[in-house]
C-alpha cells in the first residue's frame, strides 16, 4: 500500500498503485476520492474535485485482486479534450548568442489520471486537475490557420527535483542556435502525446525538448524535438495515441 506525502498543512496520497482489497481514500489538492466495496465484485466511487464538482460510479471487478493507479498525465482533458498540443509561454525570454546551446529546465502543467489497473491493462476511471484555474486554450498562429493548444506561461526549474506536486512536472529543455546572430526565445509549441511522464511519491518530470534555431530558405525556424529522459522513475499510463512524428516547426520573432 502506498503511503501519503506532505504538502504544507495537509497530507496527500502519493502517486502509484493501491490495492483495492477494502475501502481506499485519496486525498489530493481541493480533491478526495473514495473507494467503498459495495459487494464481493463491485465498488463504488466518489470523487469531488476542486470546482466542487461530484463525479459517482459503479466499478464491477473480476479480478480477486483490484488495484487502480492513480499517476500524473498529459494536461489535455480540462477544461475539454480539443488539442494534443502544448503553448509554453516562458516567464523570461531566453537569449542564445550565435552558435551557442544552453540546457534549461522548465515546469510544465500536468493532471492527474485514475486508471483501473487489471492483468497488465490500464482502464482509464478518472481524470481531475488541481488547478483548473490556470488551465486554459491558446492559439499559435493567426486566428484563421493557427493551431490551439492548451496554453500555460510557465517559470524554469532548477532541476529534476523542482516540481510542484499535482500541480506541473519539470521538463529539460535543450536549445541550440545556429544561426549567425543572438536570438531570443520566448515560447515553444509542441505536441505533448510524443512526451512520456514518470513519477515518484509526488514528484513528476516528463519527456524534454531540443529546439534548434536554424535559417531554411529566407526564413528563420524552431526545429522542435522530442528527447526521451533517462530515468528510473514509474512511467504513466497513458490512453492518447502517440503520433507518427516526434518533431513540429515553429517561426522565430
Amino acid at each position: 500500500m502506498k503511503t501519503m506525502s506532505d504538502n504544507s498543512e495537509k497530507t496527500f496520497s502519493n502517486y502509484g498503485v493501491y490495492d483495492l482489497e477494502s475501502d481506499l481514500e485519496l486525498l489530493l489538492p481541493n480533491t478526495i476520492i473514495k473507494f467503498q466495496r459495495i459487494s464481493d465484485n463491485a465498488f463504488s466511487y466518489f470523487r469531488k474535485n476542486s470546482e466542487g464538482a461530484i463525479v459517482e460510479k459503479i466499478i464491477p471487478v473480476k479480478s480477486n485482486n483490484p488495484k487502480i493507479e492513480l499517476a500524473p498525465i498529459r494536461p489535455l482533458n480540462h477544461p475539454a479534450r480539443r488539442t494534443t498540443h502544448m503553448f509554453l509561454q516562458f516567464d523570461k525570454e531566453i537569449y542564445l548568442s550565435e552558435n551557442s546551446a544552453a540546457s534549461i529546465f522548465v515546469h510544465c502543467p500536468i493532471e492527474i489520471g485514475i486508471f483501473l489497473v487489471h492483468d497488465s491493462n490500464h482502464d482509464s476511471l478518472d481524470w481531475i486537475t488541481c488547478n483548473p484555474l490556470n488551465s486554459r486554450f491558446g492559439l499559435y498562429g493567426s486566428p484563421d490557420t493557427g493551431k490551439l493548444c492548451k496554453y500555460a506561461k510557465v517559470s524554469l526549474a532548477t532541476d529534476y527535483d523542482d516540481s510542484n506536486s499535482y500541480l506541473e512536472g519539470v521538463m529539460q529543455i535543450v536549445v541550440e542556435n545556429t544561426l549567425s546572430f543572438g536570438q531570443s526565445l520566448s515560447k515553444v509549441v509542441f505536441q505533448i502525446t510524443d512526451n512520456a511522464i514518470f513519477y515518484q511519491d509526488s514528484k513528476t518530470i516528463i519527456d524534454g525538448i531540443k529546439i534548434t534555431m536554424k535559417k531554411r530558405a529566407a526564413v528563420n525556424i524552431a526545429d522542435v524535438k522530442t528527447t526521451s529522459v533517462e530515468t528510473d522513475w514509474s512511467m504513466s499510463p497513458t490512453w492518447e495515441d502517440k503520433t507518427a512524428s516526434t518533431h513540429m516547426e515553429m517561426g522565430l520573432e
